[in-house]
């Protein structure tokens, strides 16, 4: 992922098995001074969500799994869910929120609208499908500037 220090990549590297081996997708990891403090922050999600159960049960494989791999002592250490309106930022977010509401901005129109709702109908290495209830539109991934999940209340 473009952006993540090197830092963060090698602890990403050295807990994405694990964290998959539990049921759940690495999806970011970042370590960032705050203040005089250094955090490691990995985030994790599954299809229907993150709780906070979820994150202590990572946390606790992480926390001692992770001891003496980095090249870095953080002060603190958390693990979290990224959020429900973060950005889609791969494939795998897609096919994680598949049949869920999106909404998807556009870098130039398509059949005259560069904002688009739907559902996820199907999601591949070329293109998104979106079913927005009239039609399924096709969509492919250089078009997309920006796609995330829509909540209702």
């Amino acid at each position: 992922m473009k952006g993540r220090s090197k830092l963060a990549q090698e602890a990403f590297d050295v807990a994405e098995p694990i964290v998959k081996s539990l049921g759940f997708d690495l999806v970011d990891c970042e370590y960032k001074k705050e203040g005089q403090y250094y955090f490691l922050r990995m985030f994790i999600d599954k299809r229907g969500g993150i709780s906070i159960e979820d994150c202590e049960a990572v946390s606790r494989e992480l926390d001692t799994a992770m001891e003496g791999k980095i090249h870095a002592d953080p002060d603190y250490f958390e693990v979290s869910s990224p959020g429900a309106t973060r950005p889609f930022t791969c494939l795998a977010d897609y096919l994680r929120h598949q049949g869920e509401e999106i909404e998807v901005s556009l870098f130039s129109p398509l059949n005259g609208q560069k904002h688009l709702e739907g559902i996820i109908a199907n999601a591949d290495e070329e293109k998104l499908e979106l079913d927005t209830g009239k039609e399924t539109i096709t969509i492919e991934w250089a078009q997309i500037a920006k796609a995330q999940r829509t909540l209702k209340f």
